[in-house]
């Protein structure tokens, strides 16, 4: 990463390739695919532009894995290997960049490395205390390796440092599945309702919704929320639902699958 405070001519040019949504990996309070695959389009040009500048790599990261992941946009096991490699490219241009270690936290989880994934957002905050997004990181990290209580404790934390946060519907959905992994439906329900709230184009939410009514016994509830859970985004459903994504533990899918059966949902 360039030394000087001053932006250079690339710098400067990849500052005015998006708009502030491009920021929160196409993410932003109402973000949708395509405003992921614009910030995707910003990040690659800005890399195109300087390819020392570490947030370009960080962002495209990030944004590769909201494709895959949130809008089944690009292929997840293809985005996996190639979030990682920018991940580490951003973290070897600039290894006290407390985002570029987060990121890459990021992606170790989304592989189901836990240990990994722990230590690159305990690095970013190690560096940055207060940075959001690594408690975010971290707490993510926790709750998908069903140390609940610690996790549910750092997502809260990194939205009570960034309540404004482009990526809060994100953080909302997790924190909402952390409570229904704790067996606390209710409260689940509020946070999955909160994040539907924000931006109703976000599909996860939904899932969540829809399992926490089911094992509430509130089956109207429950099968209306199913029913837009399989039809805002039927490929994010299945890629959930019907195949298990590498994060989420054996136990915690079956969970998942018990709340959703619940709510009216057939194998």
């Amino acid at each position: 990463m360039p030394s000087s405070n001053a932006p250079s001519a690339s710098r400067q040019g990849a500052s005015t390739l998006g708009p502030p949504t491009s920021a929160g990996f196409g993410i932003g309070a109402n973000f949708n695919a395509d405003d992921n695959a614009l910030a995707q389009t910003f990040f690659q040009q800005a890399i195109d532009l300087d390819s020392t500048f570490g947030g370009g790599y960080r962002g495209l990261a990030m944004a590769q894995l909201v494709a895959a992941g949130g809008f089944q946009t690009r292929n997840l096991a293809e985005t996996l290997t190639s979030a990682e490699a920018l991940a580490r490219r951003a973290v070897a241009l600039d290894g006290a960049d407390a985002e570029a270690h987060s990121t890459l936290g990021a992606t170790l989880c989304s592989r189901g490395d836990y240990e990994g994934a722990l230590a690159e957002a305990e690095r970013a905050l190690a560096i940055s205390p207060n940075l959001a997004v690594a408690h975010a990181t971290l707490g993510a990290t926790l709750i998908f390796s069903g140390r609940l209580k610690e996790g549910l404790a750092a997502l809260e934390t990194s939205i009570r440092l960034d309540p404004h946060d482009p990526t809060l519907s994100s953080r909302l959905n997790r924190l909402a599945l952390g409570l229904y992994f704790s067996g606390e439906y209710e409260a689940a329900v509020e946070a999955a309702k909160r994040a539907i709230r924000l931006n109703p184009d976000y599909p996860l939410p939904y899932r969540w919704l829809a399992a926490a009514l089911g094992q509430m016994g509130r089956t109207a509830e429950a099968k209306e929320a199913l029913v837009t859970a399989m039809a805002v985004e039927p490929a994010s459903f299945d890629i959930y639902v019907r195949a298990r994504v590498p994060w989420m533990r054996p136990e915690d899918h079956a969970h998942m699958l018990e709340g959703l059966r619940k709510a009216g949902w057939e194998d």
